[in-house]
């Protein structure tokens, strides 16, 4: 495509309902997680269903219920965990990640966000990998693989743990949670570390328009 902007909407347009479908699960999984932290405060029992689903969540999140019990600081170090991402945040780091959708990672292997493996043959080689290097880029099935497994990196990669406490102070501080904000937790992302977070907080300055239009 010649004309940016419609390069640019494009890409938008096809990776946006993906972004929304993980915010929704996310969304669902926090509401269930805010009722038990609710029901707790009450003194009311946690039903055997509702502790079933606890545990599954916390295996997913790699923050396992190790106890018979849900405890409240298991709680709050799930809510910290299970919490939504700015679509332009999520849609920012995929242009950028990707080349507006054009890298051989993306066309190859569904892959938006240059999200490596490390078991041989699980993705793609980097033909730039340096010597002695043994990761692989991952290959997903589809976009909406790719974003979730963005999603989970995100959530509940110790790298990420400055993003989420940013995150949790803007909710506790009653501030809406922005990608312009998230951004300055991502400095483990990119090896460029600061450069990289003001990359992508410029293309989210600078694609403003499309955000509204979403």
């Amino acid at each position: 495509m010649e004309d940016v902007n419609h390069k640019k909407q494009s890409f938008f347009t096809f990776l946006r309902p993906f972004v929304q479908q993980e915010n929704a699960r996310v969304s669902q999984e926090r509401s269930f997680l805010l009722a038990i932290q609710t029901q707790l405060k009450v003194g009311q029992a946690i039903s055997p269903n509702d502790l079933s689903e606890a545990r599954q969540l916390g295996d997913a999140y790699n923050h396992e219920l190790t106890s018979d019990a849900v405890t409240e600081s298991w709680l709050d170090a799930m809510l910290l965990r299970v919490d939504m991402i700015p679509e332009e945040l999520v849609l920012s780091q995929a242009a950028n990640e990707s080349g507006w959708g054009t890298s051989r990672f993306a066309v190859e292997g569904h892959n938006y966000f240059g999200q490596w493996c490390y078991t041989q043959g699980c993705g793609l080689v980097p033909s730039a990998r340096g010597e002695g290097a043994k990761h692989e880029v991952a290959v997903f099935s589809d976009a909406a693989q790719s974003v979730h497994a963005y999603f989970m990196n995100v959530n509940r990669n110790r790298a990420y743990a400055e993003l989420r406490d940013i995150r949790a102070n803007e909710r506790a501080a009653g501030q809406p949670v922005t990608g312009l904000k998230l951004a300055e937790g991502l400095h483990r992302y990119s090896e460029r570390g600061q450069e990289y977070v003001d990359e992508i907080q410029g293309m989210i300055r600078h694609n403003k328009q499309f955000w509204q239009q979403g």
